[in-house]
């Protein structure tokens, strides 16, 4: 392909629809492409409930939320735009749709997921030791558009702000945020794992999560008593990472909320189960490796299982989380 005129003045369209941490690792292009040519008009395409993620972000000018139920009216709507070209770094069956039907050149992620699928059933790892978000500047390359290595960004807007007086007082020392969320069973971390760490931790913790997970929490709060408080199902988006920013020190899962922990820089303790950090999407903070670590069980025969997760463990073991030895999780989270 020949290289695209700079977008100086260009109209561009980006495409990430979901999910939390997947928009997440998009902002350093979305920065990028706004700071190195701040004439281009930036919209973004992203699903009606994913909106939160990017409402508040200021390097784009306009933001379209796609609905499955409205699809002829969104690209009736995006065709008017007139756009000079798509970025679609979401390469699926719906971002394709869109591309196809705008009738617009467009740069498109390439992805792994044969790669993935090697890695997963035949335990060869044929992946690139690189971090996606390297990868999704290889995809807008063609723009002329560099990665400024600043990192990933989350907005939060000034009502969204959880504020100092609303922790309970065993806070006001610090603490540390534990992520009991997860959109995979396979990816959360086990209750009795955390209530293991959270008994060495030398700060009280702040459990995270959806109502999904709440009675998790429940279970967590009651076996540390005043050391735990469940905040799962409590909380907006906002107020969720706001707790995060403010947090000590983050303990978390392969989440969404582990790479809004990382757009705030935060030291952050990663529990990996059936994914691995091959897979390119663990913790970016460029010229900060020291602020996060991996913590995993390897070599384990049946990990990953999966690219993505599963709702128990094929095995019915569910080692590659409960063999991650807990005293060594809470003596790095003590260090901070």
């Amino acid at each position: 392909m020949d290289e695209i005129q700079p977008p100086s003045a260009m109209k561009i369209l980006i495409i990430r629809l979901s999910s939390i941490g997947d928009i997440v690792l998009t902002t350093p292009v979305i920065r990028a492409i706004k700071t190195q040519y701040p004439m281009a008009e930036l919209h973004y395409l992203v699903k009606k409930n994913m909106k939160d993620v990017l409402a508040y972000n200021p390097h784009i000018d306009k933001l379209h939320l796609y609905d499955s139920e409205h699809v002829a009216e969104l690209i009736k709507t995006l065709a008017e735009e007139n756009y000079d070209t798509v970025v679609d770094l979401q390469n699926n069956h719906r971002s394709r749709q869109v591309c196809h039907r705008l009738h617009i050149s467009s740069l498109t992620f390439r992805k792994l997921d044969f790669k993935k699928w090697i890695c997963v059933y035949l335990k060869l790892n044929l992946l690139p030791d690189e971090h996606i978000v390297n990868r999704y500047f290889e995809t807008v390359r063609l723009l002329g558009v560099s990665n400024d290595h600043k990192g990933l960004e989350f907005y939060i807007p000034e009502n969204g702000v959880f504020e100092e007086e609303d922790f309970p007082m065993v806070f006001e020392d610090g603490f540390v945020a534990v992520v009991m969320a997860g959109a995979h069973a396979t990816k959360r971390i086990p209750t009795s794992k955390v209530i293991e760490i959270g008994r060495i931790l030398h700060k009280p913790v702040m459990l995270l999560g959806g109502k999904d997970v709440q009675a998790a929490g429940e279970e967590v709060e009651n076996a540390l008593g005043e050391r735990a408080y469940n905040g799962c199902g409590q909380y907006s988006l906002f107020q969720t990472a706001s707790i995060i920013q403010q947090a000590d020190c983050v303990i978390t899962g392969d989440t969404g909320l582990m790479h809004i922990a990382a757009a705030f820089q935060k030291p952050t303790a990663v529990l990996w189960g059936n994914t691995i950090p091959e897979f390119g999407m663990y913790p970016y903070m460029p010229g900060q490796r020291k602020q996060f670590r991996n913590f995993e069980v390897c070599p384990l025969q049946c990990r990953p299982c999966s690219k993505l997760g599963h709702k128990q463990c094929p095995h019915k073991h569910f080692k590659c989380m409960q063999d991650i030895p807990a005293l060594e999780v809470a003596e790095w989270v003590n260090k901070f």
